[in-house]
């Protein structure tokens, strides 16, 4: 009888060792977000430049990330979404790009031609610029400490940072192959899973923890803005986002996994294709994004005057995908939407008025899903700009530029969020004042 209670003891104790152990890592339960024990819903930013600050070579600026970070630790945002590194050389990273990504005919396809990250963090397969990868691990080790956390995403669409097209043309440097071939392309894609293994298998310099084990990655990210790339490969996405997903969790059992795609207007305007990558058991929260620009909700001459079309349309669009949430009783993300500044200007003092209607519109929904108990859980601005100063005489970024929200072959300016925008900035502190009160 005694043993059979130290038993139960032993069970017990080790029931518990395990809880807590999963408690560390935010997850999901009954639906919701948890961190640290608790609810947990929130407003973040885009950051994706975040782990070229942490760098101490090209680029970087660790006194600018630690006051980037401090001034968005002082507003309340606390999830920052932040691309793991870009991909390729620079002079294959131009020629990447294939009109099949477009297919949707998405003006934001067409711009992508134009500009590139620099500086890449895979320069070739297998080979990882150093210094990026220190910055990476410097710029973990600084939200740990600040108990802020990173969507970290593993590749991209779109060619601003390599991503698919990179894969591509490494796995086929003698021709030029359109990127809707990628999700059937065991070559290009072979490589791309040898990069997740690296990130997802190292271990952060300054903090001693590996990365599968830091409770300061809010989930992995298969890729930003992961789509079909055309209707005849509907299924063979659907599969690879599965298979992409299963790889993660087998190197990573302690970390929620999302897709990074857009919902409908991702998914070739098919909602079954949005209920198959959610409905993977590995995929642990929807994500959606929104984008009244790019999308032909307003035009460039009409950013004010089209104004309640766009909210009348981010309605519309939150609400076709709050059923699938429900359905799967996961939580749903708008982890990007954004919006350009009154009559299409781009640089700083320049007035936000409209940008402000557009975000008080989609933090309204989500301080009522707070109250209702909905599946909107949370959004992330595109994007922060913080405390960059965007050049006067040109409007597209060069190196040696201060890097912004907006990726290279955006107008800088175009989107970001920078802290003179101090309109913007006291509407950002103030919904996470709300949520954090509930």
């Amino acid at each position: 009888m005694i043993m059979k209670k130290i038993l139960n003891i032993l069970i017990a104790a080790t029931i518990l060792i395990s809880s807590c152990s999963e408690n560390k890592y935010p997850h999901v339960s009954k639906g919701e977000f948890v961190v640290n024990g608790k609810p947990y819903r929130f407003v973040g930013v885009n950051f994706w430049y975040g782990a070229i600050l942490g760098s101490q070579g090209e680029g970087g600026d660790r006194e600018r990330l630690a006051k980037e970070l401090d001034a968005m630790k002082e507003l309340g945002i606390t999830n920052l979404r932040i691309l793991v590194g870009a991909d390729g050389p620079l002079d294959t990273l131009s020629t990447a790009y294939n009109d099949s990504a477009d297919s949707d005919g998405s003006p934001f396809g067409q711009s992508v031609r134009s500009g590139v990250v620099q500086p890449t963090l895979q320069t070739a397969p297998g080979t990882y610029n150093q210094d990026l990868l220190d910055g990476l691990d410097w710029l973990m080790a600084e939200l740990g400490k600040r108990e802020m956390m990173a969507v970290l995403y593993l590749n991209n669409t779109w060619s601003w940072s390599g991503g698919y097209g990179q894969y591509l043309s490494w796995a086929h440097p003698e021709s030029h192959v359109g990127t809707g071939r990628y999700y059937t392309d065991t070559a290009a894609d072979s490589l791309f899973r040898n990069h997740v293994r690296f990130i997802l298998g190292r271990t952060n310099r300054y903090t001693g923890l590996k990365y599968t084990e830091d409770p300061a990655i809010f989930s992995w990210q298969i890729g930003n803005e992961p789509r079909p790339l055309g209707r005849n490969n509907q299924q063979s996405f659907i599969d690879w986002i599965e298979k992409t997903a299963g790889l993660i969790r087998n190197l990573d059992p302690n970390h929620m996994i999302s897709t990074g795609n857009e919902g409908e207007m991702g998914c070739e305007n098919n909602m079954d294709i949005v209920r198959a990558i959610n409905a993977i058991p590995e995929i642990s929260y929807i994500t959606i994004h929104i984008w009244p620009f790019n999308w032909g909700w307003i035009r460039s001459g009409s950013v004010s005057e089209n104004l309640q079309n766009a909210i009348e349309q981010t309605t519309k669009y939150i609400d076709i995908h709050l059923p699938v949430a429900e359905e799967y009783d996961k939580p749903m993300v708008i982890e990007e939407f954004g919006y350009p500044r009154d009559g299409f200007k781009f640089k700083t003092g320049t007035p936000t008025d409209s940008r402000d209607a557009y975000f008080s519109h989609v933090f309204n929904i989500l301080e009522k899903s707070e109250q209702n108990h909905a599946k909107l859980a949370g959004c992330n601005i595109w994007a922060w700009g913080g405390f960059a100063v965007p050049p006067l005489d040109h409007d597209y970024w060069f190196k040696g530029d201060d890097y912004t929200g907006d990726p290279a072959m955006e107008q800088q300016g175009l989107n970001s969020v920078f802290m003179s925008d101090k309109s913007t900035i006291e509407l950002i502190k103030e919904i996470n004042m709300k949520l954090k009160r509930k």
